[in-house]
């Protein structure tokens, strides 16, 4: 293998000089810049870039800790985070933790032992407090889609009440009155929130929901499955209903597939819409409603700012760091005000 020596030999120069051409740091002249770089591409000289990083006591990574990557929305906010990381030539650790607090604790000091301070949490598994604590240890800890007080300019998240606000203003607008909800563990922040949003669109518009039409998963992950088996339950008890707010876009495509497997239609005789706007949205059948989460932007919001943290930019810290969704209408809506 070839090391920075042999460069600095062959190149005729000191290693310091390969070094800083290396680096980029430091007064080099243009014309031994360019020679050092000749040989450097010549010889096929690969640099240790984590024996570098630890020699100026910094590792140029950006850990993300994930339930569970395979997953469209969590797979989103690592392509974020991983084309910000690009942009600053920083790679990225992946985690998965599969909602354990144990295995995400684990992450995080395996992620400090290779030197990263630059670490992305995304997860519902570790408390309150034990992060706050954590935010003090960790310079560059930033926490995606969740909301802590105490360390609210290290959070990023949405307007998860607003969203759910204009999801049920969009089906009311359709003449929808008769609404259900399908929807992810109760005792979950982001449910909670959605469900606070769609009943106070109700109230505005003088409706009510009724409580047995609020169905929630139990241990629920808001995938396809959960969606058929509450939409399933919502059709064998006889609710009456004319539209269904999903807790997520798979809950929703998931409860789509199960009522049409019932002989019911979407958006005909059901309409559906769902929360995310993930890219099966646009081919699913019929094509999904739903509330844009811009998740890319989130993540690499989240990588900006840790960066930004580790390194005493103040630009961008500091600040509220909440986004707002927007509604994106499609096709499994269905228009009934002048049904009779």
């Amino acid at each position: 293998m070839v090391t920075l020596k042999d460069v600095a030999l062959a190149a005729g120069v000191s290693s310091s000089t390969v070094s800083r051409v290396v680096s980029g740091n430091g007064r080099v002249g243009q014309k031994c810049r360019e020679h050092v770089q000749a040989v450097i591409k010549q010889m096929n000289y690969r640099p240790n870039t984590h024996a570098r990083a630890l020699a100026c006591n910094r590792v140029e990574m950006i850990g993300l800790i994930t339930p569970n990557v395979s997953t469209p929305f969590n797979g989103s906010i690592a392509i974020g985070v991983e084309e910000a990381a690009i942009e600053r030539d920083y790679k990225t650790l992946i985690t998965n933790t599969f909602r354990s607090s144990e295995a995400a604790i684990n992450a995080i000091e395996s992620f400090r032992e290779q030197g990263c301070e630059n670490i992305i949490i995304h997860t519902h598994s570790i408390d309150d407090t034990t992060l706050v604590k954590l935010a003090k240890e960790i310079k560059g800890l930033v926490v995606v889609n969740r909301f802590i007080a105490q360390i609210a300019h290290r959070c990023i998240w949405i307007d998860n009440v607003y969203g759910g606000r204009i999801a049920t203003e969009h089906l009311i607008a359709q003449g929808h009155k008769k609404l259900a909800i399908i929807t992810d563990d109760k005792m979950a922040r982001d449910p909670k929130d959605r469900i606070l949003g769609i009943k106070q669109a109700v109230e505005n518009a003088g409706l009510h929901i009724p409580e047995e039409h609020i169905l929630f998963g139990i241990n629920s992950i808001g995938n396809i499955e959960h969606g058929r088996k509450l939409a399933r339950q919502l059709i064998e008890e006889k609710r009456d209903f004319t539209a269904v707010l999903a807790y997520n876009d798979m809950m929703a495509i998931g409860a789509i597939n199960e009522f049409q497997d019932m002989g019911y239609k979407v958006p005909e005789d059901i309409s559906v819409i769902g929360f995310d706007d993930l890219f099966i949205c646009k081919v699913s059948r019929p094509h999904l409603s739903t509330i844009h989460y811009p998740i890319i932007e989130v993540a690499k919001f989240a990588t900006q700012l840790s960066l930004a943290l580790t390194h005493g930019d103040e630009s961008i810290t500091g600040k509220k760091n909440m986004f707002i969704p927007s509604l994106v209408e499609r096709s499994s809506v269905k228009n009934i005000k002048n049904n009779k």
